[in-house]
C-alpha cells in the first residue's frame, strides 16, 4: 500500500512512468513484477533484485499452497 507514503496511486505510478491501472494491480495481486517493473520500483523502493526475490518467493509459495496432481517419474 503507498499511501502510508504520502503517495496517491496517480502520483505513484506517474513516478513510475506506469499506468495506473498497472499500479493498480500489482497492489492488488492481480499483476506481477517483471524484471522491468522491478528496475522501475527501484528508482524509488529499494533494489531490482530484491524486488525479483520477493516475486519468486511468491510465485513459490502461491504454488505451493495450489493442490498439483502430479505423479512421481519412475526413472528406468
Amino acid at each position: 500500500c503507498i499511501e502510508p507514503l504520502g503517495l496517491s496511486i496517480m502520483d505513484a505510478a506517474a513516478a513510475l512512468g506506469v499506468t495506473r491501472t498497472t499500479l493498480s494491480e500489482l497492489e492488488n495481486e492481480r499483476r506481477g513484477i517483471s524484471p522491468e517493473l522491478a528496475v522501475r520500483l527501484s528508482k524509488v523502493f529499494g533494489s531490482a533484485e530484491s524486488w525479483l526475490v520477493q516475486q519468486a518467493q511468491y510465485d513459490l509459495a502461491h504454488v505451493r499452497t495450489e493442490r498439483l496432481k502430479l505423479k512421481r517419474l519412475e526413472l528406468v
